[in-house]
């Protein structure tokens, strides 16, 4: 399914919300755009956020890795391993705010491995057998 396929039979608050989000996925870098019939995806290697239309609003969907604590979050959060499955629910792309956008530019370098990188500052193009004799 493309895009716009997916949004012919989407509810009319859905674009403007999805638009905010891909933009800003679009400035961070490479991203996959995986429109399905359940939601759309956001892919950076592995799933980076997922955009689940309910009756009112869109569930925005992410994994960190880390427990985060806010109001704004809609549901307990689920621990998978290292992994914590966050979901706010937004109606408006105006609730689409910093920190949101905040959360979604973690989950894009975690998903792709970059944070773990900038967390422990490991240079990635610097091979780590580097002192290994040959």
């Amino acid at each position: 399914m493309t895009v716009s396929q997916y949004f012919k039979q989407a509810r009319e608050f859905e674009r403007p919300i999805f638009d905010v989000v891909n933009t800003h996925f679009e400035s961070l870098g490479d991203v996959i755009v995986d429109p399905i019939a359940m939601g759309i995806m956001f892919k950076n290697g592995p799933m980076v956020c997922e955009l689940r239309a309910k009756t009112k609003w869109v569930a925005v969907g992410f994994n960190l890795n880390r427990r985060l604590s806010s109001g704004k979050l809609s549901r307990k959060v689920s621990d998978f391993g290292s992994k914590f499955f966050h979901v706010v629910n937004v109606a408006t792309p105006d609730e689409v705010d910093e920190d949101l956008l905040e959360w979604l530019t973690e989950a894009y370098h975690f998903a792709g491995g970059t944070l773990d990188q900038i967390n422990q500052r490991v240079d990635a193009m610097v091979p780590d057998d580097i002192d290994d004799p040959f």
